[in-house]
C-alpha cells in the first residue's frame, strides 16, 4: 500500500525541485571541486560529498510537510539535507520554539541543523522587517555551509494572498506575479506552490508530525492574517470557489510578461546613460513607460533603495522627473536615496 495522497503529492514536488538542483549542478562548467571541506562555486560540493539542501522550517503545518518529504526523498537521491529554523525574538518563548523545531528537524535525521536568532528592524513595516532579517540568516547559513539550494514552504494558498497583496499596493505586474518557484539566483525553491496548505497539513496529520501554529498568522493586526481569514473567504463566498487557483494562474502568466519586460529594461539601461554613467532624461522620455520605470526602479535599487520598500508610488514620482518636468525639486525616497534631474540628467545619489 503506498503513503496517503497527501504525503505523495508533497514528496513528488520535492522530488522535481531536488532533481532540478542536481541537473543544474552537472550543467556546471566543470571546475575543480574544493577539497577544504567548504562547497565550490554555485554551492557544487567539496569533492567526494553529495549536494547539501537546506529546508527552511519554522515548525508549521507547510514547512514542517516540507522537512519531511526533504528528509524522505533526499536519502534517495544521494543528496544531503539540513533544516534551519530562524527565531526572530518576536514572542515571548519563542527562543524554546526554535529550540523544539530544530530537536524535530535533527529527528528526521537531518544533519547539518541549526536555530539562528535574528534582531528584527523596523524598516517597511514589522512584516517587511521580519523577513528581511529571516532571508538574511538563511542566505548567512546557506553560505557557511556551502548549500545548493534553501527549500520554502510557500504553497498556492500564500501565492494567491500575495498577489491580492500587490493588488491593494497598486505595485504592477511584477507584484502581480507573485512568489517565484525559483528565485533568480537559483537559491531559493519553492516546491508546494502548485500545492494548496490543506495538502500540506493533511500531509503532517497522516504523519503524526507536531506542527506550531504561529498566533501572529491569526492576529489580525497584520495585513496578510486579515486577508487570510477574511479577505480570502470573502471572495470566495462573492464569487465562488476557486479564486485561490485562479489567483495563483494570474501569478504564473504575469511573471512570464514581468520577466521579459525585466530583460527589456536590462538591455536598455546602458543605452539611455551617458559617458559619465548617468540617466540622459530625453532618452528615458523615449522608451515605453512600461521599460522607462523599470530602468528607473533598476538604478533607485542599485543606489541603495531597498526594493521591499519602493513602491509603485515612489517610482511615479520620479518619472514626473522625466514625463512633467516643471522645475521641481528632489524626490526623497527609502534608504536615505534622492533622485533630482539636473542638467537634462537624472541624478541619484544617497543622502
Amino acid at each position: 500500500m503506498g503513503p496517503h495522497p497527501a504525503v505523495a503529492a508533497i514528496r513528488l514536488a520535492v522530488r522535481r525541485v531536488l532533481h532540478d538542483v542536481l541537473n543544474e549542478l552537472n550543467e556546471l562548467p566543470s571546475t575543480p571541486h574544493a577539497t577544504d571541506g567548504h562547497a565550490g562555486p554555485a554551492g557544487r560540493p567539496p569533492a567526494g560529498q553529495p549536494p547539501l539542501v537546506l529546508v527552511a522550517c519554522s515548525g508549521g503545518a507547510d514547512s514542517m510537510a516540507l522537512a519531511s518529504a526533504l528528509a524522505f526523498e533526499a536519502r534517495k537521491l544521494s543528496v544531503r539535507a539540513g533544516g534551519i529554523t530562524v527565531d526572530h525574538g518576536l514572542q515571548p518563548g519563542s527562543d524554546l520554539r526554535a529550540t523544539e523545531v530544530a530537536a524535530r528537524l535533527t529527528a528526521m535525521n537531518l544533519d547539518p541543523v541549526e536555530a539562528v536568532a535574528v534582531t528584527v528592524g523596523r524598516e517597511g513595516g514589522p512584516e517587511a522587517a521580519a523577513r528581511d532579517a529571516r532571508y538574511a540568516a538563511l542566505d548567512e547559513a546557506a553560505e557557511r555551509h556551502g548549500a545548493a539550494a534553501v527549500l520554502l514552504g510557500h504553497t498556492r494558498d500564500d501565492q494567491a494572498e500575495t498577489v491580492l497583496l500587490g493588488l491593494a499596493r497598486g505595485s504592477g505586474i511584477r507584484s502581480l506575479s507573485g512568489m517565484a518557484a525559483v528565485s533568480p539566483t537559483g537559491r531559493y525553491r519553492r516546491p508546494f506552490l502548485e500545492l494548496d496548505r490543506q495538502t500540506a497539513r493533511k500531509a503532517c496529520l497522516v504523519q503524526h508530525l507536531p506542527v506550531w501554529d504561529d498566533p501572529m498568522n491569526a492576529d489580525p493586526a497584520y495585513t496578510r492574517s486579515r486577508l487570510r481569514h477574511e479577505g480570502l473567504p470573502a471572495l470566495e463566498k462573492a464569487l465562488g470557489k476557486g479564486v485561490v487557483e485562479a489567483l495563483a494562474r494570474t501569478a504564473r502568466l504575469s511573471r512570464d510578461d514581468a520577466d521579459a519586460l525585466d530583460a527589456w529594461a536590462a538591455d536598455a539601461d546602458s543605452s539611455v546613460r551617458d559617458e559619465d554613467g548617468l540617466l540622459e532624461c530625453a532618452k528615458l522620455y523615449a522608451l515605453p513607460p512600461a521599460v522607462r520605470r523599470r530602468v528607473l526602479r533598476r538604478a533607485l535599487i542599485t543606489a541603495g533603495s531597498p526594493g521591499g520598500s519602493l513602491f509603485a508610488r515612489h517610482i511615479e514620482e520620479v518619472e514626473r522627473l522625466i514625463t512633467g518636468w516643471r522645475g521641481q525639486g528632489a524626490i526623497n525616497l527609502p534608504g536615505r536615496v534622492e533622485a533630482r534631474r539636473q542638467g537634462g540628467r537624472l541624478v541619484i545619489r544617497q543622502g
